[in-house]
This record gives C-alpha cells, structure tokens and sequence, in this order.
C-alpha cells in the first residue's frame, strides 16, 4: 500500500517552475559555483523563486531574474514554502 508523502527540502533543481524555497544550505566543493552562488546574493535564508526549468534554469532572487547551470542548483537545498 502506498502512503502519501511531500516532500519539504531538496535540492533547488529538483523545484518545479512557479515554486518557491527558502535556502537552507548549499553543498559546495567547488570554489567557481561558491563564487557564482555569493555573488546572486544567495545565502542561508535567501527566498528564490523556480521560474523556469527546461531549457534552462530561470531563478528569482531579489526582484533579479538569474540562469543557472544545473550543477550550481544541485548546490543549494531549499526548504519549500508553501503557497
């Protein structure tokens, strides 16, 4: 028997367009995404906004639209704000 689930965090690639999350953490060991990540303003507590997932990654931060390689998203994990 399957029981319901939701899911609360992820990963920010794994949000859905129209989405938003609250950024937990980010899982970084590479010092290039670090310095992309910093410098969208991104940190502990920052809301972004999916706006589009396919072909590329649209994320609002701030009132700023940004596009985003899928491996920068796989760094940040968000807790997902209900709407």
């Amino acid at each position: 028997m399957f029981t319901p689930f939701s899911v609360i965090g992820c990963s920010l690639e794994l949000l859905r367009a129209g989405e938003q999350g609250i950024v937990t953490f980010c899982k970084v060991q590479d010092e290039t995404i670090h310095q992309q990540i910093t410098s969208m303003g991104i940190r502990t507590g920052t809301t972004i906004t999916l706006e589009r997932q396919f072909p590329s990654l649209i994320i609002r931060v701030d009132n700023i639209s940004w596009e985003i390689e899928r491996e920068v998203a796989r760094a940040i994990y968000v807790r997902i704000i209900d709407n």
